[in-house]
């Protein structure tokens, strides 16, 4: 059932010597390598392996291998890409609107489309994803964003701003669905979570160092006869393309071809990521799960119910982020400072829940809960949007974006990892969290046009509109948790009356997490 998945990650090999120098060298390094994944998926796939026999390594050093190996290059992706995302909001303070002549419609309609393209292209990507592999994908379409980005800079109009931002949707599509599938493919559920706030915490230190960045580049207004602003997207969209060339010599594939573990270590990284979530059938058999692609795998993930309830968990949060990635220069600006001050009392909001959203999600996965820690910080980002709303002194205001940041990123990882944890399957688990994170990032097209100019200084209608979501979060949320309590009872009471017995390993495996052998997390 593997057979497929094996010769994928040995083609990994195999396509590396069409380009090599050294042909003949290169075709026995490739056979060696293709060996080497065959024996590791054999044993890993083999009756007989158990986590008995991985007994004598050490996992916390495996883990701090990947850690070191993944993370930091991950991080550094996925900062960019918030960074060209969300600095058209620092661009906008800094005169852009001014300069190109658009009106506060258009400027939230260049918010707006990007989501459009944004949405459609992502599932598509995370399935080229595996084929493709990710050394190469995701440089390539982060090459890709970063010229958008840099051409952004020499716009004349609106005209121009709304197609780029078209396209910078389209190119940017692939990163956060991409490497969120990613992680998957190295790390089980109980320490996704911890991983997925390390690199999504990068989107906090953008948003501080979007500030900072954008404080100093301004500086150059009137530099080669570009405005400031013009600077921002074109400095930062070099900065892109070059940490992209970094990454094609970086990143790894899969844990079958790292080279930074041995032999054994890849085998139990790829046989512990098989059996997760998973409950032994009697004699003590697990049951894979499976990983050759089928379009009905794909399917099932646009079929099942989790996925479309956590769509409005996922807006709960993702509509106070763009919220707050977006306009938060522009609100704390209304509050009577200037721009420059504006832009740098982001930076402590920001690097506080980025530091609050590692902890929680260090937290959870050593507890094994999911929806607890969601469900408190939705509603503490609905206290800070209700302080917002009920008062106009500036400092209370400022606190309540305060206390709504730190509830937003800790809670965004987490529902990502809750979701990712839920779904069995290395394709559907593809297709669905990127279904989840692109169908769910409308809710940044809806956020772009919440917080009007003309509803300046307060933004009444825009904090009311982030609680109304919050609100269909939480109710999202309970549905979901007790949606999988009683499924779990459900299984428990079928497999107490041998109800695995019905089914092949091979039925079972290819059920996913539909399987009577699967346990939901909450």
């Amino acid at each position: 059932m593997d057979r497929i998945h094996t010769s994928e990650k040995a083609d990994v090999a195999q396509e590396e010597v069409v380009s090599h120098p050294h042909h003949h060298e290169a075709k026995h390094h490739t056979h060696k390598i293709s060996a080497e994944v065959e024996r590791i998926d054999a044993i890993a796939l083999a009756p007989e392996t158990t986590m008995e026999t991985f007994a004598h390594l050490d996992q916390k050093k495996i883990l701090r291998k990947m850690d070191m190996r993944l993370i930091p290059m991950l991080a550094l992706l996925y900062l960019l890409s918030f960074l060209d995302r969300g600095n058209i909001g620092n661009a906008k303070i800094e005169g852009m609107t001014e300069d190109l002549n658009i009106k506060p419609d258009q400027y939230n309609w260049c918010l707006t489309v990007f989501f459009f393209t944004y949405c459609v292209f992502e599932v598509p990507s995370n399935l080229l994803l595996k084929k493709l592999r990710p050394s190469r994908w995701l440089p390539f379409i982060m090459v890709s964003w970063g010229i958008v980005m840099t051409l952004m800079g020499i716009v004349q109009g609106y005209g121009g701003l709304l197609a780029a931002r078209i396209f910078l949707g389209v190119t940017e599509a692939g990163l956060f669905p991409g490497v969120a599938y990613y992680l998957t493919m190295w790390y089980v559920r109980e320490e996704i979570q911890f991983r997925q706030a390390l690199f999504f915490s990068a989107a906090s230190v953008a948003g501080a160092f979007s500030g900072l960045l954008a404080f100093g580049i301004s500086k150059m207004d009137g530099v080669g006869g570009y405005e400031g602003w013009r600077w921002i997207f074109i400095l930062e969209g070099i900065l892109t393309v070059i940490v992209a060339a970094l990454a094609f010599f970086v990143l790894h594939d899969f844990p079958e071809t790292a080279t930074f573990l041995t032999e054994e270590e890849r085998a139990f990284v790829v046989w512990r990521l098989k059996y997760q979530g998973q409950v032994q059938v009697k004699g003590g058999a697990a049951v894979a799960q499976a990983e050759e692609f089928k379009w009905k795998y794909v399917w099932q993930a646009f079929t099942d119910w989790q996925i479309w309830v956590n769509l409005f968990v996922y807006w709960g949060i993702v509509c106070p982020l763009y919220g707050i990635s977006l306009f938060l220069p522009t609100i704390i600006r209304t509050l009577g400072y200037t721009s420059s001050k504006a832009q740098l009392m982001t930076v402590p909001i920001y690097i506080t829940a980025s530091i609050l959203a590692v902890v929680v999600a260090w937290t959870s996965d050593r507890v094994g809960k999911r929806s607890p820690f969601i469900i408190g910080f939705l509603f503490l980002m609905a206290t800070g949007f209700i302080m917002c709303i009920s008062s106009s002194n500036p400092h209370v205001v400022y606190a309540g974006v305060f206390l709504a940041a730190c509830g937003i990123y800790p809670s965004f990882p987490g529902n990502i990892a809750w979701l990712s944890n839920n779904m069995a399957g290395s394709y559907k688990r593809s297709a669905g969290m990127a279904l989840q994170i692109g169908v769910g990032n409308l809710g940044g097209a809806m956020a772009s046009n919440f917080y009007r100019a003309k509803d300046s200084p307060h933004y009444t209608l825009g904090h009311a509109l982030e609680l109304g979501f919050i609100g269909v979060g939480i109710i999202a949320a309970f549905i979901q948790v007790f949606g999988y309590k009683r499924i779990n009872r459900n299984r428990e009471r079928k497999m107490a009356e041998g109800g695995e017995s019905l089914f092949t390993a091979e039925e079972m495996s290819a059920q996913g997490d539909k399987s009577v052998t699967f346990r939901y997390v909450y």
